[in-house]
């Protein structure tokens, strides 16, 4: 398994840290600060459009 080299954790104000991380063969991965080892895994091209879907609104229900 590659290497994955994580961001610095995205912590909102009273919530669980979250952490993005890469590899080098171009797998994305989600995980809660702390708990890498249970991670969610898929492209680095699903993790864009993941993004770019929660900051165009389309997750706003779920808050």
């Amino acid at each position: 398994m590659a290497e994955i080299t994580w961001e610095e954790p995205y912590c909102a104000e009273g919530n669980n840290c979250f952490r993005i991380g890469t590899d080098p063969e171009g797998n994305a991965y989600i995980a809660v600060a702390g708990q890498e080892e249970h991670r969610l895994t898929d492209s680095r091209e699903a993790l864009r459009a993941l993004i770019l879907e929660i900051k165009a609104g389309k997750a706003d229900h779920l808050l």
